[in-house]
């Protein structure tokens, strides 16, 4: 689905971050993305999300070039790409059914069209009866699920998430990873940034593991 070639990346006139990186996200794949902090992990997600370009090199986003994408059709792509943010991001004033209808209804879909499938997720990632509370309300593990079921509410082909079980306990935390394998299992691939290797140590998946701006991958 996703093509790294040489790709490298500096902000500004700095050094660069990432350096000849190469790599494929093939469907229905599961992979870790590890490092030591400031190894560039988030600017990666970036890119696979298509916030970021490259300084340089080549990357391929379902058989289209990222220098080919238009203003106009990237939100279609990033549609096939769910992200799930370490600081969460959801909306205060939200409840958490709105949060996670929220990305249906920027494009403008009725909720009749779609309130039965939120609750569902919702159910699934354990939040059916948590639904109609706001966020400052919901615990840290609450919140990191609601932010990962609205990455889900469009049925992406893929899904980012950085450093997800980071402010979870360890019971939490692997209630988290199953959350993403059955997710996986279900035909999304997945992708994980994480410096937990009691985590990575759960389950047999890839590891592309960031050092000095370049990147090493273990199968």
């Amino acid at each position: 689905m996703i093509r790294f070639e040489n790709v490298g990346l500096r902000y500004g006139m700095g050094p660069e971050i990432l350096r000849d990186v190469s790599f494929q996200i093939p469907e229905r794949s599961f992979q870790f993305l590890s490092g030591p902090s400031g190894a560039g992990k988030t600017s990666l997600l970036r890119l696979l999300f298509l916030s970021l370009k490259p300084t340089r090199g080549l990357i391929t986003v379902f058989g289209k070039e990222r220098s080919q994408i238009t203003r106009r059709d990237l939100p279609l792509i990033r549609r096939r790409i769910g992200i799930v943010f370490q600081d969460f991001r959801l909306l205060e004033h939200m409840t958490t059914y709105e949060n996670v209808a929220l990305p249906l209804r920027v494009r403008g879909r009725q909720e009749a069209s779609y309130r039965s499938d939120v609750i569902e997720l919702l159910k699934w990632v354990g939040l059916g009866e948590r639904m109609h509370v706001l966020p400052p309300v919901l615990s840290g593990g609450e919140k990191q699920r609601a932010a990962i079921a609205r990455a889900l509410i469009e049925q992406p082909r893929i899904l980012l998430a950085d450093e997800p079980t980071g402010n979870v306990d360890p019971t939490l935390a692997r209630r988290l990873l199953r959350l993403f394998i059955e997710l996986n299992r279900l035909g999304t691939a997945v992708v994980i940034a994480t410096h937990d290797l009691t985590l990575m140590e759960q389950v047999e998946a890839r590891r592309m593991v960031l050092a000095d701006g370049r990147l090493d991958i273990y199968d």
